[in-house]
């Protein structure tokens, strides 16, 4: 199906998001920003953990229905759906969406073309598969967490931006796409199995061809990008806030020693036993200044360095705003659809869908007329 321009390059596609929380709503919220016609199917009752509806912008660019999966025409609810879509995404633990009536076996024999996305923690199999979980459970057991952090301090948790959205939704996005072009190519759809702990050791590939190399130590701040090394790191300013440095190559360095004042330090680069003193020649120096000082004394240099900024001071960095990374829509300051496209542009069309809103517009649009029953 065409495109329309302005409205993304997935425009035509139809997805099915079956509510639950994390992973899943952000991965059907990057497809509805590629233009998909997304439709969550929101429980009565909401899922628990959801922030308040009218800021969660993972369900931006969507609509919702609420259908009672659990009431005896629920299930056939989500069959109608899923035979007009493309995709579905659902989040449950291993085998409740066969148990609901609304697993892979029952969707493809309305669909053989249906592309089924699954998303947890764990995976579809394994003696973990059934266990409850959540990210830092995940990131712990491949290796990933414990690489993050000093060494003399517990594991740093990075939010959960590794586990569930980087090596979960954006596993599952990729796995679908590349599933529906399969489909489109063969009429065959398939089940797709994101499991947030294949997608994080995935993540962490090049590493393990490095540890394998001897060029890693399986220990947390003694490698190059782990924080061991003092000129890929961060620093305190005078202010108490932050710079971040990556002057990895040789001139990078050399413009980042001339612009701290600190140039007799020149050899220490490749000199491990001297990288104590390199380290703290550094962070005295920038203990010196405040962030917007030394931010002004970087600026247009290739010293790659940057000010650590908040959430809040994002937005402004004169860079972001240029390239309009953030964007406002209904009052909220949110990052803007990614990434780019020359011939069919993303924006973020719609605030966040709120629950069972658009049951009519999409029993018409998709002519699922049954989503009515009850609410007529």
């Amino acid at each position: 199906m065409a495109t329309t321009p302005g409205q993304g390059p997935l425009t035509g596609v139809r997805v099915v998001e079956l509510a639950g929380i994390g992973p899943g709503p952000f991965a059907a919220m990057l497809l509805a920003d590629l233009g998909a016609d997304v439709v969550r199917v929101d429980r009565p009752g909401g899922t628990g953990l959801a922030i308040d509806t009218e800021y969660d912008i993972t369900n931006r660019n969507k609509r919702s229905v609420i259908v009672d999966l659990k009431s005896p025409d629920g299930p056939a609810r989500v069959l109608d759906l899923a035979a007009r879509a493309d995709i579905l995404v659902e989040g449950y633990r291993p085998g409740v969406a066969e148990r609901l009536g609304v697993g892979p076996e029952a969707c493809h024999a309305r669909n053989p073309r249906l592309v089924y996305g699954r998303m947890t923690g764990w995976g579809q199999e394994g003696p973990l598969a059934h266990r409850a979980g959540h990210d830092i459970a995940y990131i712990a057991l491949t290796g990933t967490l414990g690489m993050i952090g000093s060494p003399d301090e517990p594991p740093a948790v990075p939010a959960n931006l590794v586990g569930d959205y980087a090596g979960g939704s954006l596993y599952l996005v990729v796995g679908v796409l590349a599933a529906l072009h399969h489909a489109r190519a063969t009429g065959a759809g398939q089940v797709v199995d994101a499991a947030i702990v294949d997608g994080t050791s995935h993540l962490a590939a090049m590493i393990h061809g490095m540890l394998a190399a001897g060029g890693w130590q399986d220990r947390r701040g003694a490698n190059l990008l782990d924080g061991g090394c003092p000129y890929y790191g961060t620093y305190e300013t005078a202010d108490g806030k932050y710079m971040a440095v990556g002057a990895l190559e040789p001139q990078f360095y050399a413009e980042f020693l001339r612009l701290l004042g600190i140039e007799e330090h020149a050899s220490a680069r490749k000199d491990w036993s001297r990288w104590g003193e390199l380290r703290a020649a550094v962070a005295a120096r920038f203990k010196s200044r405040t962030r917007q000082e030394w931010t002004a004394v970087f600026e247009g240099s290739d010293a790659c360095v940057a000010p650590v900024l908040s959430l809040r001071e994002a937005p402004h960095h004169p860079h972001l705003a240029a390239r309009g990374t953030f964007t406002d829509h209904g009052g909220i300051t949110q990052p803007a659809p990614a990434p780019r496209f020359s011939a069919t542009p993303t924006a973020v069309r719609t605030g966040p869908a709120q629950p069972g809103a658009d049951t009519a517009e999409v029993a018409r649009d998709w002519g699922v007329p049954e989503l009515m029953k009850g609410l007529e």
